[in-house]
């Protein structure tokens, strides 16, 4: 048997307690109780809960590509009304920030938290093409989309860089419509392959994936996988509705919550070529919730319970943890 030591030049430390602070990869022995333990990523796939925002509501529009400790969420409908309300998250609590333009709800969004692009969603008296860019002190409009649609998706990396798709005119029509922004204007490109509304979406301009919806008729549970140019069928969810989030890239992401066929909590795991259903489901059963991460690791906010909630999720996909080593 080849010694510690002659593999890695050292004495593993030997100690009464486990270091309070110890290091990634760092190996000890806990006298204690007798065991060997190091300090390594791990699977986790839970959700544990976050502040919450200020303001309760349901079809937020947010930075897609934020992370669980710097978001940004805005618009909505808190009921009867839709609101201007913008909010930002620092991985703690929800801090005010200054308000959208335009008032509405279930549109799509991009971006980071300080340079977050919202566009399109349900606005008075009906679809929007309106499109603003938050540059993490103010908001300022941007050219519009070329279709007005609500319960539209999308992703994009940037505020200058995004991809709006699907949605609705009316609540009879289900869009395959998509575009793309570069900054200055809204181009339409190839269209999706299947014409869905309240979808999600994970991913940036040249690599992202579509899913879920509802479609005309059903509930869809369909993935097509973007790549700058076209969009292509890949595996479906296991579950199909509508309403859902997603958090990651295209190849590896979460989806989350349901507002139909029924409000749920459910959670599926994308590793790139298949869905996985994860045991682990939200605390709270939703749908209509924004997305707000470019990460494995999700930020479920707001959403419909079916009333408009306040409530944040923080889901981990995998963290540095303190494991007890066997041997045989």
């Amino acid at each position: 048997m080849v010694a510690y030591t002659g593999i890695q030049g050292q004495n593993i430390l030997i100690v009464s307690s486990d270091p309070a602070n110890p290091t990634e990869g760092q190996i000890w022995y806990n006298s204690t109780s007798n065991t060997l333990k190091d300090y390594q990523f791990a699977v986790v796939n839970a959700w544990a809960a976050g502040g919450n925002l200020n303001n309760a509501r349901q079809g937020l529009m947010g930075s897609s590509s934020g992370t669980p400790t710097a978001s940004l969420s805005a618009g909505g409908n808190p009921g009867p009304a839709y609101t201007t309300a913008s909010e930002s998250y620092n991985g703690t609590s929800w801090t005010t920030t200054p308000s959208i333009t335009t008032e509405r709800s279930t549109g799509g969004g991009a971006g980071t938290a300080t340079a977050t692009l919202i566009f399109g969603g349900d606005a008075t008296p009906g679809p929007s093409t309106a499109s603003e860019s938050f540059n993490g002190t103010s908001w300022t409009n941007t050219p519009s989309l070329n279709l007005a649609k609500r319960n539209n998706a999308g992703f994009g990396a940037t505020n200058i860089a995004a991809l709006s798709f699907g949605g609705n005119q009316n609540p009879s029509t289900a869009e395959a419509s998509t575009e793309s922004f570069n900054g200055s204007s809204w181009t339409t490109v190839n269209s999706m392959n299947t014409g869905r509304t309240a979808l999600t979406g994970i991913g940036t301009q040249t690599a992202g994936l579509a899913f879920s919806g509802q479609a005309v008729p059903g509930f869809s549970a369909a993935t097509e996988s973007w790549n700058g140019t076209s969009w292509t069928n890949v595996n479906s969810l296991n579950t199909a509705g509508s309403g859902r989030a997603g958090s990651g890239l295209q190849g590896s992401g979460i989806c989350f919550g349901t507002s139909g066929p029924s409000i749920t909590g459910a959670t599926e795991l994308w590793n790139g070529t298949t869905w996985t259903t994860n045991p682990n489901s939200m605390s709270t059963a939703r749908g209509n919730m924004t997305k707000a991460t470019s990460s494995s690791d999700g930020l479920a906010v707001g959403g419909a319970t079916p009333s408009g909630t306040a409530a944040t999720e923080e889901f981990t996909g995998s963290a540095l943890v303190v494991r007890t080593i066997t041997t045989s």
